[in-house]
């Protein structure tokens, strides 16, 4: 985030500068404001990102020099430019108009279904489309339609992913389209729509965390982990995720109990008590989609009635939709946040619960994500049964589609 004093200083300076002068002030900007500022200076000036990264380069073989005075001779020049006012290479949307048109076209035979718009994934290679779009004379490389696919909301899968493990039945792309058409009415009305899911437990401590950073050439990071993976003294994390689709924002709260249906609704009360309840102050309703087992499990009575309380707490309507069996790829969480936190400590052993949550934390993405990390001390009990009688006490009402897969619970008026 830009300070507002340095937003009228670029307005005030910007336009004093030729373009040469431009790139590296903004490079300069940029690793002055640190992480995430080449968007952030992007979305201020509308001067491309390509063109900030460059002025940044520029900058590293540029040695400062403290002893600089401003003399006659080095004066800025003013408004001068190195070229002629709307100069340089034509954007491809302007120069293909009908870019975006084709691409779906051309995708139109090769787009698996999908529960949430904008989101779509697609199983064509970026190469296929660079070379039927070829054909179409519209010379695009790969690279940029990778670029393009992102923007329509559009992401590549391996084959392997479209095996879905489980009889999702003849229902699964109905279902999808129910949540889509669901979630794009509760976006419309100002309502939250969260996706929630716990991702998988960490062990903490001295362990081998998959993946690999970058390191210098011929210096490279030494770190030495633990030769087996049996649980040490610091137990396990583990990390229960919501993702809000309205403002692209995360919240995740790192347990260190076990994963219990209690843990899971505790987690969406922790995101309604930081963040929900302050971006959505007139929300009447929430809409929750999550997979159809485990601690949120479409039959899992502890799972409904700790949402039962969380409704009477909130005064909120409680909407929820399932996902088919092994369809769970497809929870929007877990590749627009699991996946970014996956990539930020991969490589790195997780020691301490403060190391998990600071780089949870410190979590983003180029599309703007921000996330939320919080530590839930309590313990929750395993195995905790809820009698058959206790359900009847539910104000639940199941949809008129897969009503097991579909359900609303509203909020008891408590008797004085």
């Amino acid at each position: 985030m830009i300070p507002e004093t340095t937003k009228i200083f670029v307005g005030k300076v910007l336009p004093q500068l030729d373009e040469k002068q431009r790139r590296i002030f903004l490079g300069a900007l940029s690793e002055m404001l640190g992480r995430g500022s080449v968007k952030d200076l992007h979305e201020l000036t509308q001067i491309s990102q390509v063109t900030i990264i460059e002025g940044k380069k520029e900058c590293e073989n540029i040695e400062p020099n403290p002893t600089f005075k401003l003399t006659g001779k080095n004066r800025c020049s003013g408004g001068d430019r190195l070229r002629a006012e709307g100069g340089g290479r034509k954007s491809i949307r302007d120069k293909y108009p009908q870019v975006v048109d084709e691409i779906n076209r051309l995708l139109e035979t090769s787009t698996v279904g999908n529960p949430e718009n904008p989101l779509c994934w697609t199983t064509k290679s970026l190469r296929n489309l660079e070379a039927s779009l070829k054909g179409k004379g519209i010379s695009v490389s790969y690279v940029t339609i990778g670029n393009i696919l992102e923007e329509m909301g559009y992401g590549l899968q391996h084959n392997r992913k479209y095996t879905e493990s489980g009889n999702a039945g003849p229902d699964r792309d109905a279902q999808f389209q129910y949540i889509n058409d669901k979630a794009k009415e509760f976006m419309n009305d100002k309502n939250p729509v969260i996706s929630v899911d716990a991702r998988k437990k960490e062990l903490i401590g001295n362990y081998k965390n998959q993946g690999k950073e970058y390191a210098p050439k011929g210096n490279p990071v030494k770190v030495k982990v633990n030769d087996h993976d049996f649980e040490g003294p610091g137990g396990k994390a583990c990390p229960y995720g919501i993702y809000d689709l309205n403002f692209n924002e995360g919240f995740v709260n790192v347990g260190l109990s076990a994963d219990t249906a209690e843990f899971a609704v505790n987690s969406i009360r922790e995101w309604w008590r930081t963040m929900g309840a302050e971006k959505y102050p007139e929300a009447t309703s929430l809409y929750i989609t999550a997979d159809g087992g485990g601690s949120n499990g479409r039959r899992n009575k502890l799972w409904k009635t700790s949402l039962q309380s969380f409704a009477n707490e909130t005064g909120l309507n409680i909407h929820v939709s399932h996902f088919p069996p092994g369809t769970s790829k497809w929870n929007k969480i877990e590749h627009r946040l699991f996946a970014s936190i996956s990539k930020i400590w991969r490589g790195r052993p997780l020691e301490t619960v403060e190391i998990i949550i600071s780089l949870i934390d410190a979590t983003t993405t180029s599309s703007g994500l921000k996330v939320t990390c919080k530590l839930d001390e309590n313990v929750y009990e395993k195995g905790k049964v809820v009698s058959d009688e206790e359900p009847g006490g539910i104000n639940i009402t199941m949809d008129d589609w897969l009503g097991e897969w579909n359900y609303i619970i509203a909020p008891v008026k408590q008797e004085n």
